[in-house]
This record gives structure tokens, C-alpha cells and sequence, in this order.
């Protein structure tokens, strides 16, 4: 019965659509979250009375963090054909999106960590301090696991921001469901094609909300 629904959907391309849409949403995210929490760390570490106070580094590292994350992603694509060419010799295909994807996003989530950091407790970091832990340990036994909850819930966001972000590089042929939606659907007028293609972009949505959540939930102890 789906093919009467869908009578102009190639599944084959369809299904491979979304494994290019999934592989370039995963990478992203992991990507994302290494960066974003590297710059998170450094905005708030070296903000003043913290451990690593320099206001050079802190602006410089802001300016980097609120100019790319206001640069609208279509246009960021275009900048970055460059070095995109320079990486992978290629305009087209999923690995060609990634850094667009990962320099659009993971400046974004930076912020993200930033306003989750400063919500800890000040008192836990002083504590850590004046028991003489070093910097390495006040990162990864205090801030880190203090903000864990703030930090999944919002590379959950990001991710699914990321999803969408897949979809636009499709334009411009990066594959995935973007590029299927586009090249199948809009300019060949099936409306079917993009129809399911919205479908499983929503599906993919709905279950990084849910594990998202779950995640969140698990290690929020308040």
C-alpha cells in the first residue's frame, strides 16, 4: 500500500539518502561536541577570576565564537568552498559538508557551554581550588560532570539543528536526504519524493529527541 502512496520513490535511493543524512549527522555531532566543549572550556576558563584569566584570549576566542555562529549556514558553505576543495578535492558528496557543518555548529554549542558552565556552583569550583586540584582535574571531576545534564540536552539541540543543516548542503549536492529531496522531488515536481524525504528527516528528528531526553534525564540528579 506505501508504493500507492509513493509511487514515483526509488527505496533504494531513499534508504541510501538517509544513510548519508545519518552519516553526516553523526560525524557532525561528534565533531561538534569535541569543539564545542574545547571552546566552551576555553571562553569560560579564561574569563576573569578563573583559572586561566586572559582577557586577549577570551575576546579573541568570543569574537571567533559570535562571528561564525551569526554567519547563515548556506553562505558559510560558499566561504568555505576552499578549503573543503583543499580537504577532499570535491564540492559534492557527504564528506564534503563536514566542515561546514562542524564550523557552523560546534561555535554555536561553544556558547551553549559556555552559559552551562557558568550555571555551576561557584562554590564547588572554589572548594576544588583550594584543595590544590590541579586544572586538568577541575575540568574533568568538577565542571564537566557538574554541567553533563546542560551539556547532552544541548548538543541535542545542536544535533538536531545539524539534521537540518544536512538538508540545506543538499542543495548544493552533498547527498543525503537534502540533495534527494531537491534533485528527485522538487525540480522533477514528486511531490511523493519529498514528502517521504520529510518524513524520515522528522523520524531521524524525533528519535535524537527522544535519546536525547532519556540521556538528560538519567543524569540530572536533582
Amino acid at each position: 500500500m506505501i508504493e500507492q502512496w509513493f509511487p514515483n520513490v526509488n527505496w533504494d535511493k531513499m534508504w541510501e539518502a538517509t544513510g548519508e543524512t545519518l552519516y553526516m549527522s553523526a560525524y557532525s555531532t561528534f565533531f561538534t561536541f569535541v569543539f564545542g566543549i574545547a571552546l566552551g572550556l576555553l571562553l569560560f576558563l579564561t574569563s576573569p577570576g578563573q583559572l586561566w584569566a586572559n582577557k586577549i584570549t577570551n575576546v579573541f576566542t568570543g569574537a571567533f565564537v559570535n562571528i561564525f555562529r551569526s554567519i547563515p549556514f548556506i553562505i558559510l558553505i560558499i566561504l568555505l568552498i576552499p578549503l573543503t576543495k583543499l580537504l577532499f578535492d570535491s564540492m559534492r558528496g557527504p564528506n564534503a559538508a563536514l566542515p561546514a557543518l562542524i564550523i557552523g555548529a560546534a561555535p554555536f554549542y561553544g556558547r551553549m557551554v559556555l552559559i552551562a558552565l557558568q550555571e555551576i556552583d561557584k562554590g564547588v569550583i572554589e572548594a576544588a581550588r583550594s584543595m590544590g586540584a590541579k586544572t586538568s582535574t577541575i575540568i574533568f571531576k568538577v565542571l564537566l560532570p557538574e554541567s553533563m545534564p546542560a551539556l547532552v540536552s544541548g548538543i541535542t539541540v545542536t544535533s538536531i539543528a545539524l539534521v537540518g543543516y544536512t538538508a540545506m548542503a543538499g542543495v548544493i549536492g552533498a547527498g543525503g536526504l537534502g540533495t534527494l529531496a531537491y534533485l528527485e522531488g522538487f525540480q522533477r515536481s514528486r511531490e511523493d519524493v519529498t514528502l517521504m524525504a520529510t518524513i524520515l528527516v522528522l523520524i531521524i528528528v524525533f528519535i535524537i529527541q527522544f535519546i536525547g531526553d532519556f540521556i538528560t534525564k538519567r543524569l540530572d540528579k536533582r
